[in-house]
């Protein structure tokens, strides 16, 4: 808390506003946005790759959270206190720190990826700026973002050389695949069948337990992706630069609205947390199966730029 103090006595509305925005780059949105625009745009291999290292990362950061049920800052120390604009979106128990998961295994992933410089460099901003932001804004302690640093550095530096080798040996993605799954199993049959202590905070659980099915979902989805396109789709991610754009935007604005038009008519007819696995892996089909087919259109944009798109 004495780290935290110091970052509190230094706030100004200009700082905070400027943290406040950049904090929103470790936000699960921006980890799928950015995920489903390597997957459409870069490269298959490394699209499976980021998703991967976000999966592991999430279900490794929801099980600590609920397992030591560390408070936030502002809860240990009621005298210290959050720059209310970050209040919403601290939901959760503190440790580690979710955002700088996201954001470390993400950017990390994007660094090992490419070998341009600038992007690179921005990767490595981003992954300073976001850890930094979650304590200056007073929405984690240093140990809570220390050890989630760590942790997503650790899983995309392991899971790279088998993307890597996955392209000579497709079992390995394979492999990738089903030990995401068993690991988000084993992570259900935790947030269902253990007893915690009566004084568990209803909420944090309740959220823990709706992320376990979220992430069956996409997992289950993902694996038929996989299927489909290996079998069926084989589906090309070249274009020139302007429809990459429009492929994107377009697609994500979908997949926004896949979500929403969903989730009513599921709720409807099962159970909130079965609707939710549901309506991910809907999502996640849709995303790498359906709208891919729609890439043979976009790639023939490039073609008269001397493009000639090539299968990833």
């Amino acid at each position: 808390m004495v780290f935290l103090r110091l970052l509190e006595g230094i706030r100004t509305p200009v700082i905070s506003a400027f943290m406040s925005l950049i904090t929103y780059c470790g936000d699960e949105i921006f980890f799928m946005a950015l995920a489903l625009a390597v997957f459409w745009c870069v490269s298959k291999r490394d699209g499976y790759y980021i998703l991967l290292v976000g999966f592991f990362g999430m279900v490794a950061n929801q099980f600590l959270k609920l397992w030591f049920r560390i408070p936030r800052p502002w809860v240990m120390d009621p005298d210290f206190t959050i720059v209310e604009s970050a209040r919403a979106a601290a939901t959760g128990y503190s440790f580690p720190s979710g955002h700088t998961q996201n954001i470390v295994g993400t950017m990390t992933g994007v660094a090992l990826m490419t070998k341009r410089k600038g992007i690179r460099i921005i990767a490595i901003v981003l992954m300073i700026l976001v850890p930094f932001s979650r304590m200056y804004l007073g929405c984690h302690t240093p140990l809570d973002v220390g050890v989630s640093f760590v942790l997503a550095l650790a899983l995309a530096f392991a899971l790279r050389p088998v993307m890597v080798r996955s392209e000579d040996k497709p079992r390995l993605m394979w492999g990738a695949l089903l030990l995401s799954f068993i690991v988000i199993l084993l992570y259900w049959a935790f947030v269902t069948f253990y007893r915690f202590p009566a004084d568990i905070d209803a909420e944090n659980l309740y959220s823990g337990t709706k992320n376990a099915y979220t992430l069956l979902g996409c997992l289950v989805g993902l694996m038929a992706v996989k299927v489909l396109d290996d079998r069926r789709i084989h589906f090309q991610v070249e274009a020139v630069w302007w429809a990459q754009i429009i492929k994107t935007v377009l697609g994500l604005v979908l997949i926004v609205g896949v979500r929403a038009g969903l989730k009513s008519p599921l709720q409807a007819v099962m159970p909130e947390f079965p609707a939710a696995a549901v309506r991910y892996c809907i999502m996640v089909l849709f995303a790498g199966a359906v709208w891919p087919l729609t890439f043979p259109w976009f790639a023939k944009l490039g073609v008269h730029e001397g493009k000639k798109p090539q299968e990833s």
